[in-house]
């Protein structure tokens, strides 16, 4: 019977700020061990020897006075005084003579992409105001550890540094034996899970009952436009033989579009609308009937997002209040512009689409980059109102302006594409209620086809987000975001 293979490092926390620690090389992945190291340690003594530099490196040790770069070949006198080394050379051999002069001098080693020869790992760490985690997989898979950062980073919430701050004072305050006061801080923390709940409950029940009353409003609409009391029998025969030819078009548009729009975080008009078009359906009657079932495609979706521990709750919280109030307001202004509402809604589109266009080949560049830098965004409440504006006044634009926006700040495209699929659903329903209350609503067959399609094929899209690698998703929403603003910019010319 064969043993199971356990990690047996033993994990530590080094004041980095006190040791003296040279590095190997000055390539790409010296580069990339300086900067995990100053990030985590900014004032760690760093000395780097290399025969030349990347000019990445040359810029830190200009803004950092405690790098120190020397262009010139290893000796074995470089060892003086270090009591960390790291070794980043693309030369075994040479890797080989640095662990062996650094093992002479007692000093531990860490050999890049070579863990036979190494003392210690680097691990990925994830960073929370005081609160530090180290991720290591005994050397074994460094991509998945840089997957792990990721998924932490994103779902632990940023109170945890605040919380930390004021533990020292809470056990301070705690009184009796040492059982006593694990009971009670046990106790303590436990709330702070047990708040979570009510909150998460909260918003599925706006989600269920907005459905609900909005789904009455539809039943009830389409009874009384198309079954009069007076006729109930008769025309249960004409609701039954009344799906022509064309609904399998309608269900196919619904599925395409949302396999697209939930495993990428964008596209649901742009296919649905690609579809419908060879029907022959009018463009008014194809535009009303996709915000309606988009309602049902984007509740699904959000919901399999959320089931499958795709959407960052803190993001979403940022998002949906400006969203929603951004889209009643495209709706209501569309509506009072009447006759000016579809010029002036392909002027800002076509605006849009510039911006959009900037940001699709910027995703492209970025996912050929080897590591994309995570920026500080605080314009999430403007982001979401012009998204919502947008969907609404524009037609659409949604999730190629929210998402694409996020996935350039360097946040993950999967936390990304699921926060902003549920958002969706509030942002559509504010928006496709606000329609139907100022103009009601008409195609039931194809909101019928775009529903079913939809909802079929939510489940399947959201499982796809946390299989595609991320390099692929990248190019993916960069090409539909390319392609989506250049057809509105063709358009509007």
């Amino acid at each position: 019977m064969q043993t199971e293979e356990v990690n047996r490092l033993f994990p530590v926390f080094l004041k980095a700020e006190e040791l003296n620690i040279l590095i190997c090389g000055g390539g790409p992945v010296a580069l990339e061990k300086l900067q995990a190291l100053i990030k985590n340690s900014p004032s760690a003594r760093i000395k780097i020897i290399s025969i030349e530099f990347l000019d990445e490196i040359k810029l830190l040790a200009q803004k950092n006075i405690n790098i120190s770069l020397y262009e010139k070949p290893y000796s074995e006198d470089d060892l003086l005084d270090m009591n960390i080394v790291i070794c980043a050379v693309n030369n075994i051999e040479k890797s080989k003579e640095i662990r062996r002069d650094a093992h002479k001098r007692n000093i531990m080693v860490n050999v890049a992409d070579t863990p036979d020869l190494c003392d210690f790992y680097l691990s990925s760490v994830v960073t929370k105001g005081n609160l530090k985690i180290a991720i290591s997989t005994n050397g074994k898979s460094p991509t998945i550890a840089k997957r792990l950062k990721e998924i932490f980073q994103e779902t632990l919430p940023e109170q945890l540094s605040e919380l930390l701050l004021k533990m020292p004072a809470i056990r301070k305050s705690i009184q009796g034996d040492f059982t006593d006061k694990v009971n009670q801080l046990n106790q303590l923390t436990s709330l702070l899970i047990n708040k979570k709940q009510p909150k998460d409950n909260r918003w599925q029940k706006i989600a269920t009952y907005s459905l609900f009353v909005f789904a009455i409003m539809l039943i009830g609409h389409f009874i009384f436009s198309y079954i009069p009391l007076k006729a109930i029998g008769q025309n249960i025969t004409i609701l039954a033989g009344g799906f022509d030819t064309s609904f399998k078009w309608m269900f196919l548009a619904g599925f395409l579009a949302q396999l697209v729009d939930g495993a990428l975080g964008m596209g649901y008009g742009l296919v649905s609308i690609s579809v419908l078009l060879s029907t022959g359906i009018s463009p008014v009657a194809i535009s009303g009937s996709i915000h309606t079932a988009e309602i049902f495609a984007s509740g699904a979706s959000g919901y399999s997002h959320y089931k499958f521990g795709n959407v960052n709750k803190k993001l979403f919280k940022a998002l949906v209040i400006p969203g929603v109030i951004g889209a009643v307001f495209g709706a209501v202004l569309l509506y009072v512009l009447d006759g000016q509402g579809e010029k002036s809604s392909q002027t800002v589109r076509a605006i849009l689409a510039i911006y959009t266009l900037f940001l699709g080949i910027k995703i492209l560049f970025n996912a050929f980059k080897s590591q994309l830098e995570k920026k500080r965004f605080k314009h999430y409440s403007i982001l979401a109102g012009s998204g919502g504006f947008l969907d609404s006044f524009g037609g659409g634009g949604w999730g190629p302006l929210v998402t694409s926006t996020l996935i350039n700040k360097g946040r993950t495209p999967r936390y990304v594409i699921g926060t902003v699929s549920i958002t969706e659903f509030f942002v559509t329903l504010s928006s496709a209620f606000t329609f139907f209350i100022l103009l009601g609503v008409s195609h039931w067959q194809t909101i019928l086809g775009l529903i079913l399609g939809g909802l079929i094929a939510a489940p399947i899209a959201a499982r796809l987000v946390g299989k595609i690698p991320q390099k692929t998703s990248f190019i993916l929403i960069g090409l539909l975001v390319i392609i989506w603003s250049i057809r509105l910019i063709l358009k509007f010319f």
